[in-house]
């Protein structure tokens, strides 16, 4: 089979790296979301068994067709909004489902039309990568913020890294997890007590559709999702070199999240942090085996989801610094590709500088995310630029 003659050590692990910083930085969200609206602990563990299968084989089976990194995740925006507007609006999770539902159609009606893909067409590649280096910046810094409570480790994780990336280029990461890990494993610092062991079982919710959850649920979803989740993860995909059929691959998330909202999947889109992971030179030096890291990425969701408690109970078990650390470092090659591209053209560059800080600020307005109002403040400044340029160009 092609996909196990492509797969590699470094793909695997960035796969593995990106399921560790996407979980563990989330899944308390993602609890928070499910108690809102009054959720039982099986509840609780049939959302996790949605999502998991949800998230995986909707990066699993594209990534093989296409033999592209496609990296489906949660909508973590979408969850701190549920979360909020929850426990504010007194739902009950049949009228959650039935909001989870209504948002699916919307996504998936986004995808059929085209829309979004359109709207994606028209933004330069230059606003675009300052995107994805204003999200993916926050973890560079949270990184070397962590050397605040856990110095020794996080120095130990950077001189690993560059030692790796001297000798083993290919394998700084895997390198560098390795160590990190024995480092917190020999200190003690794995929280072993949170593993509990139990399968994943489905819980059925019918849902209920009422205009209130329409107006504060499903709507407010749809919004963060679209403009917080699956803008900067289109954004990932073009400053990375890869086309995607971006329309079809909406619509395919707009159905798994309609077939699995019953079960807790509240919504599903790209992600921006994980899949630059995956699409990375980190994964692999040759961009046509990325994909293996999604597919790698996708089959460990799928763990996840069947095998619930298990599984979260061991991603969770490491320290918050180990995840930001590696997430940070994982991340380095990505943001400095990005603000390369984003910072070559001068008549771009101040644009694509406002894009970049305006998204690095983490600024949320109106509950929509830093990542839509910086390429707002990108754009907008891109034209006044050009609309300045153009009539006096034409006095000449």
């Amino acid at each position: 089979m092609p996909f196990f003659k492509d797969l590699s050590l470094s793909a695997f692990t960035a796969g593995f790296v990106a399921v560790l910083v996407g979980f563990t930085s989330s899944v308390a969200i993602v609890f928070q979301a499910a108690q809102a609206f009054q959720a039982t602990p099986a509840q609780i563990t049939s959302w996790m068994w949605a999502l998991g299968l949800g998230m995986g084989l909707c990066s699993m089976l594209p990534s093989l067709w296409l033999r592209k990194p496609v990296m489906v995740a949660w909508s973590t925006p979408g969850a701190a909004v549920l979360a909020t507007a929850g426990l504010a609006g007194g739902f009950s999770m049949a009228e959650a489902v039935g909001a989870f539902m209504v948002c699916a159609a919307l996504i998936t009606l986004a995808g059929v039309t085209g829309w979004f893909e359109r709207i994606m067409g028209r933004i330069p590649m230059e606003i675009a990568s300052a995107l994805l280096a204003g999200v993916l910046a926050r973890f560079g810094l949270q990184a070397f913020a962590a050397a605040q409570t856990a110095l020794p480790l996080v120095l130990l994780m950077l001189g690993s890294y560059l030692l790796a990336r001297r000798f083993l280029p290919r394998y700084a990461v895997v390198c560098t997890l390795a160590v990190a890990i024995l480092y917190v494993a020999v200190r003690g610092q794995m929280a072993w007590s949170a593993v509990a062991f139990e399968l994943a079982t489905p819980q059925f919710t019918m849902p209920q559709f009422t205009w209130s959850a329409l107006v504060s649920l499903a709507l407010p979803l749809f919004v963060v999702t679209m403009a917080s989740q699956n803008l900067p993860g289109v954004a990932v995909m073009r400053a990375t070199g890869y086309q995607m059929p971006v329309s079809g691959l909406i619509t395919l998330t707009g159905l798994a999240t309609l077939v699995l909202a019953p079960f807790g999947a509240f919504a599903l889109n790209f992600s921006a942090i994980t899949a630059a992971i995956c699409m990375g030179p980190e994964a692999h030096e040759n961009p046509e085996r990325r994909y293996t890291a999604a597919v790698s990425c996708g089959a460990i969701y799928v763990v996840i989801g069947i095998f619930g408690a298990v599984v979260t109970g061991l991603l969770t078990a490491f320290p918050k610094e180990l995840v930001v650390a590696i997430a940070g470092l994982a991340l380095l090659g990505t943001i400095g590709n990005g603000l390369s591209v984003a910072l070559r053209d001068e008549g771009h560059r101040e644009a694509a500088l406002i894009t970049f800080l305006v998204t690095l600020s983490g600024v949320v307005i109106a509950g929509v995310g830093s990542a839509f109002w910086g390429v707002v403040a990108g754009s907008l400044a891109l034209f006044v630029q050009q609309y300045a340029r153009r009539p006096a160009a034409r006095r000449h």
